[in-house]
């Protein structure tokens, strides 16, 4: 099971607060944000059994001429670009890094820019707002909003070290990029059994099914493609029955406890100027930026703009956004 039922109750408990999300000042600092989103501030469980891989086997994708040894997939070997013919030529920081402490851009959030749900989907999100994030994150206005999950933590070391042309760089490389439909949005009452491995929800094979309650599970669609970090196969996200419909609610009117997303991320939530695009990217991701936002981790140039939108946000509020946001076109 990825959550005690201790974990579930108060994240059961905490989703009925109809005055936001945050909890107890000193429970939430010894917590964490796991503590009120475990689904999207994911801790890898420690006894989930790791299948035995042979380093020398060579490993292919479907629809790739490309084959390589199963040990070739290491971050310090920047991304296995599987696709070659589907993005422009990697520049040197996305295809092997930068300088010291800077890791390939494309092997976390892929050759295409499509990003995974520990990470951000990158591709087409403007220049000047992806140039601004990593301007944030050096100036220690941008911050993991859960230092021991594993991604986010090493995006702020990558980021403190990070340079400005290196930046611009990489910016200007995703930001070309055309983002792709990655995420098919499932409502349902239940979910198959899943686990946490490598920051995401792995599908127990032989496991229950279970009440998805108030949290989304996204899960690779081919969990040994995304093991094999193939940037053509995505994921599923399983939401709440109802969580789209209550979702375009909350974008659209603000509902109770919001202003009208489509006021600055525009009508179709594809993004105006430098405002970032929400439709269809991950929705573990989103939610993470949600709560960040509000409890201030995340606190850069152009936050402040959203201090109104997700003061007052529950859980539910946030669960239901996401959804919403993925479901769409991007």
């Amino acid at each position: 099971m990825q959550q005690s039922s201790g974990a579930w109750t108060l994240v059961l408990a905490v989703a009925g607060i109809a005055a936001g999300v945050q909890l107890d000042a000193q429970q939430e600092a010894e917590e964490g944000a796991n503590a009120v989103l475990p689904w999207a501030y994911v801790l890898n469980d420690p006894d989930a059994s790791t299948e035995p891989v042979d380093p020398d086997e060579v490993v292919t994708v479907p629809g790739s001429p490309v084959s390589m040894p199963r040990s070739a997939i290491n971050i310090d070997n920047g991304p296995p670009d599987w696709h070659p013919d589907g993005h422009p030529p990697m520049p040197e920081v996305v295809a092997r890094g930068g300088g010291e402490g800077v890791v390939a851009c494309g092997y976390c959030h892929l050759p295409n820019g499509q990003g995974k749900p520990e990470n951000a989907g990158l591709a087409g999100q403007p220049y000047e707002y992806l140039v601004q994030q990593m301007t944030d994150w050096r100036n220690g206005r941008r911050r993991p909003g859960e230092p021991r999950m594993g991604p986010p933590a090493f995006m702020e070391r990558i980021g403190l070290a990070a340079t400005d042309e290196e930046a611009r760089i990489a910016a200007e490389y995703f930001s070309s990029l055309q983002f792709q439909p990655w995420v098919r949005v499932v409502e349902t009452h239940a979910v198959p059994e899943t686990r946490f491995a490598g920051w995401i929800h792995e599908v127990v094979e032989g496991g229950v099914v279970e009440s998805i309650g108030t949290r989304i599970v996204e899960t690779p669609v081919d969990l040994k493609l995304t093991k094999l970090r193939d940037d053509a196969s995505g994921f599923i996200a399983y939401v709440p029955w109802g969580a789209v419909a209550r979702g375009r609610r909350i974008v659209t009117t603000g509902g109770e406890n919001s202003v009208a997303c489509t006021i600055c991320h525009g009508d179709d939530l594809r993004g105006i100027g430098p405002v970032p695009a929400l439709a269809g990217r991950s929705p573990t991701y989103m939610a993470r930026q949600l709560y960040d936002l509000q409890t201030g981790v995340r606190d850069g140039a152009w936050s402040d703009l959203m201090d109104a939108a997700v003061a007052q946000l529950t859980v539910e509020d946030i669960v239901d956004i996401v959804a919403y946001t993925a479901s769409l076109e991007p």
